[in-house]
């Protein structure tokens, strides 16, 4: 059993570090809200820190799933960051979906501290997460990716090295695209089949099960017929991880026309007042257009 720190107890790493702990692993959590991390410790057997630095005192693992780009870089060389307090031959492992900029500026800062670094996203929404069936995607040199793998295969369903330093980012890259493009086709045949008068229902079920099936199709079709969107992914992390997505197709030179045009879709959906709906929300946002007209 190893020692692990866990940076970030949001909706998917709460449930991650709960199953280290089950698992029998040795977890130190920290957390922005200490009052969360306090509630995880009278839930799972462990304990919390106060501060990044603290959290990773003479640990074998650090796991972070934070907010974004300037969340990662506080906890990692902010002024309380857990690179400098991490010891020698340690592996962090980050699961925020960041850009690949800050992922290789990391991994340059790990080489200094003499600390190993795998960046690797996640997918798989809470249920995902609470359920211990995430699918990762992994970026780094393949030693750090071996030590690293048996800790991981604790809370996912598939788990790979896809490449060197940014592999895993690039490939969550690919996975938010997809997903843009599916739940926009998604709500589109919903809003035809209203139109139509359709029954939703019988039309998915039928359709699901040919060559439009999706985990999206399957998981989200039901809520969002009943206008339900309080749950799942936001919108207001889509939109961060689809600029993301064509910051990168701007600098590779990657056509991204759909994912471009569905950003602009969940900024409706924000000036909705929609910011933290799921993010299958772009069917209400269809619905919306009909009220109007």
């Amino acid at each position: 059993m190893a020692k692990i720190a866990f940076l970030g107890l949001g909706v998917m790493g709460y449930p991650m570090a709960g199953h280290l702990a089950t698992a029998g692993h040795t977890v130190t959590v920290y957390n922005r809200t200490h009052s969360k991390a306090k509630r995880w410790n009278s839930e799972f057997k462990g304990s919390n820190a106060e501060s990044p630095y603290k959290a990773v005192t003479d640990v074998d693992f650090v796991m972070s799933c934070v907010g974004n780009d300037n969340d990662l870089l506080d906890i990692t060389i902010g002024e309380h960051g857990a690179f400098s307090n991490m010891k020698k031959g340690a592996l962090f492992i980050d699961h925020t979906t960041v850009s690949a900029q800050v992922t290789e500026k990391l991994h340059k800062k790990s080489q200094e501290f003499g600390i190993g670094f795998i960046d690797a996203p996640i997918s798989g929404g809470q249920a995902g997460a609470e359920n211990g069936v995430l699918s990762i995607m992994c970026g780094g040199n393949e030693s750090d990716y071996k030590l690293a793998e048996p800790i991981l295969e604790v809370y996912s369903k598939i788990c790979r090295r896809i490449g060197d330093t940014g592999a895993g980012q690039k490939t969550k890259m690919c996975n938010q695209i997809a997903i843009a493009g599916l739940v926009q086709g998604l709500s589109e045949a919903l809003h035809f089949a209203e139109k139509a008068g359709l029954d939703g229902s019988a039309v998915i079920e039928v359709i699901s099960q040919g060559a439009a099936g999706s985990w999206q199709m399957s998981n989200r079709y039901e809520t969002m017929l009943n206008d339900e969107f309080e749950h799942g992914f936001a919108v207001d992390w889509m939109r961060k991880d689809l600029k993301i997505c064509l910051d990168a197709g701007d600098s590779n030179g990657a056509s991204l026309p759909v994912t471009s045009l569905v950003d602009q879709f969940y900024k409706d959906i924000q000036k909705m007042g929609g910011g933290r709906w799921d993010t299958s929300s772009l069917f209400k946002r269809l619905r919306a257009i009909d009220e109007l007209n």
